[in-house]
């Protein structure tokens, strides 16, 4: 470009800064939710995936009881190893047992200690060899009597514990009182792949994991000098036989790695899904800014156009605005993305996904990709505007008002319908995905990742066709306003259809906001409506006893299980079962040689005497005995079983033969939801099974309170309230998007306000005329006002389309009774009312900076 469009563009940003700065902060805000997601998804990644550190960096060989899960390398196997089996064998120059059982660890003050990112929190034995142990001592000793426990340094920052302190500890059958002897590291890092450790004496971990005298889940070797590790795991693989898994550590460690890699891969998709929620909204609402800034400038522009500036020079003179704004906001953006980031780590942390534990990221993804990013966003916002700077006719240099010049229609209609039928596209890659795909979370992810996309290019075609939409309803407005207004309401319809994008841009800045409410609020309510109609018909206990604490998914942690016989003989209680539950694999009937993804799935425990007195499941499962097994009529369905089939499944204990005595369904998929045992079952599959609850039937709540009053950690939940807690799990992707959508929310109000602000001063001249010619401060200011009542209408009616057409796409296409299109009434007024509440709050200061202009400021105006 030549020089003199260089000084013109110097010139505009010193004498335009001011009307430049919202635009600046526009594209800032934006910038800076994309870097914060970036960063965001940065630090879950390396936290979830990020750590090499490992418990087995000393080992070289891992002998395992029984098989292993090889799908899940952090899963205890399934049999048991005596160390003295293999601790004398040539090659084994030292050997420990090892053993893992999860709890839940908290402050004295009964707050959960949330574990390292997606991890659980172990309870490991103490290793005492050097050779083998990994653990080093940062403050304090090691453990060496029952209840003594070392800590990892997460759990330390992360409960704000001290050596000396005392911390309760969930076990799978007690709740007690531990005290830290020790804050240790692993190879240099707070926590594991696995999560975080307590360490305890090897006495007390054997109790913990029921396992006898001697006996162990796993033992760690160390191999003799000139003795390889694959040498000596071949050695003892051939003499041990089947009973037990022999692998290298190494190879544990590698298996560990690609597992926690694709959890962080994973992590960072849901994250990026989000992020791109806000490149949309930054794109939008720098679009809408930049628009109303070329539109400010016409005059201008004319007069280039007419002392011979061509069109592609005044095209590159809006780019390059573009790209200064872009550069200083990309800078700004990447470190307001720092505190951003911050806080949106604080409130993952509050529902059960920490990932404190990482540093800031500062490498070349985290700082150079959202430079990028938000360069691309300005110029691609820019374009728009540039064009139309291009098309400014010389003869726009001679109006005292600038008008919109009319447009042709069928650009816009053409636009609109090939963003329509993208988004139509996706919304039939979604119904194929449900079609092809099996049901899991896997299809419903995809399926929400196409609506996302559509809802977007909806909302995009949309504000394409907006300035349609304006005319005829202002002309409702209009006339509305000459009836109670008189004269002002007149006014206000003739500068209301003069200038179709100016009222337009503001409300597409609207519509998005109302559209992101509506559909966070629609999806919400539904599902939170449906999870407390079904939990209502399954429990019908009246009360639940969980545990204040929370596992990384949301979910109430699992109990003692000693909580159930301090609540039976309360007083008025007739009935109480303790709801269990573990994870099991099917084993195939007949095994193929061809890999095929292994089919796990969770098996409930429940007293089977009075069940039906607290819980309701349809079909009416049978009573079932010890070796009998239930399952749901979506297993059965989806595996091809018939009752009275035998089955072999893998847990915890082993191998286990289970005969299928019926079927049912469990509509709110909080107590049952894939398959029911009797505890005698349970405890041939994990003898330390996580209780979920105890429901009880009768007492009150009191009477209950009193009973648990002496178990740290505990509370009473009536039925609704325990539903709620549970199905939190279940929610948390939902979620999840609330602080990301509360942000993108407030950049799309920030548009809308910067747009009304700019579009009051691009009106300058025409305001102080007004006032010339004897309109009051009070009509000037009511004409503003009715704009505004406009961009409320227009942009309410819009986003709520885009809201419930959202769910119900979500609805049809995923085919769940969870999204229901079935709003309350008093949800749309409440959404048009915020609406309107924001947008008469964000128009008050622009009408009365339009009421106060002075003529001699109006007649020197652009």
């Amino acid at each position: 470009m030549g020089n003199p469009l260089w000084l013109i563009a110097r010139r505009t940003f010193a004498e335009g800064w001011l009307r430049l700065t919202a635009t600046l902060l526009a594209a800032l805000g934006s910038i800076a939710l994309i870097a914060g997601s970036l960063q965001f998804a940065l630090r879950a990644q390396e936290a979830v995936a990020g750590s090499d550190a490992s418990e087995y960096v000393r080992a070289d060989v891992l002998v395992q009881g029984g098989t292993v899960d090889p799908g899940d390398p952090f899963a205890p196997p399934d049999g048991r190893i005596r160390l003295d089996q293999v601790a004398s064998r040539p090659g084994v120059a030292a050997a420990v047992g090892d053993a893992t059982t999860a709890v839940t660890a908290s402050r004295t003050d009964g707050q959960a200690i949330t574990a390292a990112a997606e991890g659980r929190t172990l309870l490991r034995p103490w290793v005492s060899d050097p050779r083998l142990n990994p653990y080093r001592l940062e403050a304090g000793r090691a453990p060496t009597a029952d209840g003594e426990v070392a800590i990892v340094r997460h759990m330390s920052l992360a409960g704000d514990l001290r050596v000396g302190d005392t911390m309760t500890l969930t076990l799978p059958r007690q709740t007690r009182q531990v005290r830290i002897a020790g804050i240790v590291s692993v190879q240099g890092r707070g926590a594991v792949a696995a999560g975080d450790l307590v360490l305890a004496p090897p006495e007390t971990v054997q109790r913990a994991a029921m396992l006898p005298a001697g006996s162990w889940q796993s033992v760690w070797l160390k191999t003799a000098p000139g003795v390889s590790a694959d040498r000596l795991r071949g050695e003892l693989a051939r003499d041990l036989g089947e009973a037990v898994t022999v692998r290298t550590a190494e190879s544990v460690r590698n298996a560990q790695t690609a597992a926690a890699s694709g959890e962080g891969a994973s992590i960072a998709g849901v994250v990026g899904m989000l992020a791109s929620v806000a490149i949309f909204v930054g794109l939008f609402v720098v679009a809408n800014t930049f628009g109303t800034l070329v539109r400010q400038r016409t005059r201008r522009l004319a007069l280039l156009s007419a002392i011979g500036a061509t069109p592609r020079q005044i095209g590159r003179l809006i780019r390059l605005e573009a790209l200064v704004l872009g550069a200083v906001a990309a800078v700004g953006g990447v470190a307001a993305g720092f505190p951003l980031a911050e806080m949106i780590i604080w409130l993952f942390a509050r529902d059960g996904f920490d990932v404190s534990a990482s540093d800031p990221q500062v490498g070349l993804v985290a700082l150079a990709v959202p430079v990028v990013v938000g360069l691309l966003v300005t110029q691609a916002a820019a374009w728009r505007a540039a064009y139309r700077a291009g098309s400014v006719s010389p003869i726009e240099a001679l109006r005292s008002t600038v008008a919109e010049p009319r447009e042709r229609r069928w650009p816009r209609l053409l636009s609109a319908s090939v963003i329509f039928v993208g988004a139509c596209f996706l919304c039939a890659v979604a119904v194929t995905v449900r079609v092809s795909d099996p049901p899991g979370s896997d299809r419903t992810f995809a399926i929400t990742l196409m609506i996302l996309f559509a809802s977007m290019l909806a909302v995009t075609g949309l504000a394409v066709l907006t300035p349609f939409f304006v005319g005829p309803l202002g002309g409702l407005v209009g006339r509305i306003g000459t009836l109670v207004s008189g004269e002002t309401g007149r006014l206000a319809h003739a500068t209301i259809t003069r200038s179709p994008r100016r009222v337009s841009s503001a409300a597409s800045s609207l519509m998005l906001g109302v559209a992101l409410v509506a559909s966070l609020a629609l999806v919400t309510m539904s599902v939170n409506d449906r999870f407390r109609e079904a939990g209502r018909e399954v429990m019908a206990a009246e009360h639940a006893i969980t545990s204040t604490a929370r596992t990384a998914e949301g979910a109430p942690a699992p109990l003692g299980r000693d909580v159930a016989a301090k609540v039976t003989g309360a007083p008025g209680v007739s009935r109480t079962a303790v709801l269990t539950r573990t994870e099991v694999t099917l084993v195939p009937a007949k095994p193929t040689r061809a890999a095929a993804e292994p089919f796990r799935f969770l098996v409930s425990g429940a007293e089977q005497a009075g069940l039906r007195d607290v819980l309701r499941l349809g079909g009416r499962p049978p009573a079932l005995r010890e070796g009998e097994i239930a399952l749901s009529s979506a297993v059965m369905k989806e595996r091809g079983l018939r009752r009275g089939e035998d089955i072999i499944v893998r847990g915890a204990q082993g191998r286990t033969v289970l005969t299928i005595a019926g079927s049912y369904h469990d509509p709110s998929h909080l107590f049952a939801d894939q398959a029911l045992v009797a505890p005698a079952t349970m405890d041939r599959l994990d003898v330390n099974a996580a209780t979920l609850a105890v429901l009880v039937r009768g007492g009150s709540p009191e009477a209950l309170a009193r009973a648990v009053a002496g178990v740290p950690g505990v509370r009473v939940l009536d039925r609704d309230a325990y539903v709620a807690a549970a199905s939190q799990s279940l929610t948390r992707a939902l979620r999840s998007t609330y602080s990301f959508v509360g942000m993108a929310l407030l950049l799309a109000l920030f548009g809308m306000a910067t747009t009304v602000t700019m579009s009051v001063v691009e009106r300058t001249r025409e305001f102080g005329l007004l006032g010339a010619v004897g309109a009051t401060m009070r009509q000037i200011r009511s004409i503003v006002r009715w704009e505004a009542a406009t961009v409320v209408v227009l942009g309410t009616i819009l986003g709520l389309v885009i809201g419930i057409g959202t769910l119900a796409l979500l609805h049809v296409t995923s085919g769940s009774s969870f999204l229901r299109p079935d709003p309350p009434w008093w949800l749309y007024l409440a959404l048009a009312a915020g609406a309107a509440v924001a947008t008469l709050a964000t128009s008050a200061l622009p009408a009365r900076r339009a009421a106060s202009v002075p003529v001699l400021e109006a007649a020197k105006a652009e």
